[in-house]
């Protein structure tokens, strides 16, 4: 089975119990990395993942909360010595900006710094962003303040699907997104330009027929999230979960 690790849940802001949302997935082989918004190698350390071991990383958008832990991750893997390349996949709107932000801290003049590629994913339905011996994953543009995707990851080692929507507001291609997918995580950051209620994250899974929800992307300063689940299940009667930090689901 594959599974996926929630290392953060929030949205923009964060507290000190919900980092920004990001997450590692995981199958067999190699594990990948969702989003940076802080730096994640204390977490997949406790983890028993070895820096070594993530070999690719996808980037949805270039804001902060998803971008900003880049710069100390890379640095941090230099310094315990990393050689082994590193993949980096993402829209040109966000590579472009983080091979700029990159250059700002001079990472050209860190000697013996272990390869990074990037590799640009089309700003279309279904563009392929990555295959290996677990995954097959597609990126969807969503709806939000910039040039943004979604991703949908297909287990080929059993058939099942999870569809992570990323920070979108409701549009017709995320109901393709999330079609019959086995595991639907979607933003809960509120409606509104750019983002998601729980309860239209509810519609989503329900015209998309997915077999589970789990929110995620939710504001916690000074706020309590839980009873967004019951906001959900006035428009999806199916299994709905609140992702935290540290969550660990099968698919």
């Amino acid at each position: 089975m594959a599974r996926i690790i929630i290392l953060g849940s929030a949205a923009a802001v964060s507290d000190a119990e919900h980092d920004n949302t990001h997450f590692i997935l995981e199958g067999e082989s190699a594990p990948i990395l969702v989003d940076c918004g802080s730096n994640p190698l204390g977490k997949i350390h406790k983890l028993g993942i070895g820096d070594e071991t993530l070999q690719d990383m996808i980037l949805t958008h270039f804001h902060p909360d998803h971008v900003s832990g880049v710069p100390n991750m890379l640095m941090h893997m230099w310094l315990l010595g990393r050689k082994a390349p590193l993949r980096i996949y993402g829209l040109n709107h966000c590579v472009n900006r983080v091979e700029d932000m990159m250059m700002f801290f001079a990472w050209d003049t860190w000697p013996n710094f272990f390869p990074v590629t990037f590799h640009r994913i089309l700003e279309r339905n279904n563009a392929p962003v990555l295959d290996n011996d677990d995954f097959r994953i597609f990126a969807y543009p969503t709806k939000h303040f910039i040039p943004t995707i979604g991703l949908r990851i297909e287990n080929k080692r059993n058939g099942k699907v999870l569809a992570y929507s990323c920070d979108t507001e409701p549009i017709p291609p995320m109901l393709d997104l999330a079609r019959d997918a086995d595991v639907l995580i979607h933003e809960a950051a509120g409606k509104g330009f750019g983002h998601s209620s729980a309860a239209q994250a509810g519609e989503i899974a329900a015209e998309a027929r997915a077999k589970s929800l789990y929110l995620i992307h939710y504001q916690v300063w000074n706020t309590d999230p839980t009873p967004l689940v019951a906001e959900a299940r006035t428009t999806y009667d199916g299994p709905i979960h609140l992702c935290e930090d540290f969550d660990e689901y099968e698919f």
